[in-house]
């Protein structure tokens, strides 16, 4: 289809609207609005374009494992999202600074580095600064 332009934007199941915000806008990201709707969804942007809608009907009680990455068995379904950086040195010093803490990091041969955080829900955000 030759008619996709791009991502409007990815969607994240999440318990709480105040901890959830609180964690991105430490990204960078602002509140569009929300809830709104059956479900209900928040909406937050990047000044880059970057849009996230955050769902927040994940029942309070459930387990803190993330069943895309952390149990042995491999279910379907998106893992991460990898935001593209231009400097990952100051994105590690910023995220430092915000006690949030990097899981892995990855340099691969061509000088391609990227690592990855999880946000309060344990959902898997990927930093990616290209060679």
């Amino acid at each position: 289809m030759l008619q996709i332009t791009g991502i409007n934007h990815a969607g994240l199941r999440v318990r709480d609207l105040d901890t959830t915000r609180t964690f991105y806008e430490k990204l960078g990201f602002e509140f569009i609005m929300g809830p709104v709707g059956p479900e209900p969804v928040a909406v937050m942007e990047h000044p880059s374009g970057i849009n996230i809608n955050f769902i927040l009907n994940a029942s309070s009680d459930a387990s803190d494992v993330n069943v895309l990455m952390d149990v042995p068995e491999k279910h379907t379904g998106f893992t991460h999202i990898a935001l593209e950086i231009t400097d990952i040195d100051r994105v590690q010093r910023q995220l430092s600074d915000h006690g949030i803490k990097i899981t892995e990091t990855v340099k691969l041969h061509d000088g391609t580095t990227f690592f990855f955080i999880r946000d309060p829900d344990g959902n898997v955000i990927e930093f990616h600064k290209p060679a």
